[in-house]
């Protein structure tokens, strides 16, 4: 099974260009749900976290009290990369699971939606691997639109790697700084190199026919 890592900051549209892959037939495994889930009431990673962070971090119900962690987090980097070492092994063992499941079904490729937690060991199950880039201004204005003050948002940003240590692990890059249309022309060409030479069907973002190829 072919396995295709899709990462990039906060902003930076990856969650988009996951559901555009998701469009073209491929199944998408996000990280994010997953990290919530291990994170919500009898999430798996619940009781490390409540061991190195203390318990005023998990709520009365026992999950993990997010903007509170995330204060804390985007303010200190060591506090960020210890949350992500957690996490990450938790998340890790649940989408090994569904790779196994996905497998099994005779599923030829799937995407891999993951945050930044490149050096934690998700993008080592990858066949290959592009980031998501964004230039911080239009970062910031996407960020202001979902509610998040603009002095957050570039401490968010801050925290989290920078272009040239993404390019270190990644095989390929999608700049998302233009409209949707060139976001969906960069994607098929990704499909295209990607998919196409290993005669993985997918259906076209520019048109309503599919490539052509064998089953996914």
């Amino acid at each position: 099974m072919f396995i295709i890592g899709i990462t990039g900051g906060i902003g930076s549209g990856k969650t988009t260009v996951a559901k555009l892959l998701a469009e073209a037939g491929l199944p998408v495994i996000s990280a994010d749900k997953v990290s919530h889930a291990v994170t919500d009431v009898g999430g798996s990673a619940i009781p490390e976290l409540a061991e190195v962070f203390g318990p005023d971090y998990i709520d009365d119900k026992g999950a993990l009290k997010r903007q509170q962690t995330a204060d804390l987090v985007f303010q200190d980097r060591k506090s960020l990369e210890m949350l992500n070492r957690i996490v990450h092994q938790h998340v890790l063992m649940q989408i090994e699971s569904e790779l196994e499941r996905l497998e099994t079904k005779g599923v030829q490729a799937v995407v891999l939606d993951v945050p930044i937690p490149v050096r934690h060991g998700f993008l080592d199950r990858c066949d290959v691997v592009y980031t998501v880039w964004t230039d911080d201004e239009i970062r910031l204005e996407r960020l202001s639109k979902r509610g998040l003050a603009r002095t957050e948002a570039r401490r968010r940003i801050a925290a989290q790697m920078t272009r040239e240590e993404y390019r270190e692990i990644a095989d390929g890059e999608i700049v998302n700084n233009g409209t949707v249309v060139e976001l969906r022309q960069q994607i098929e060409e990704l499909m295209q190199h990607e998919l196409k030479q290993r005669g993985i069907r997918f259906k076209s973002l520019l048109s309503t026919v599919d490539d052509e190829g064998v089953s996914c």
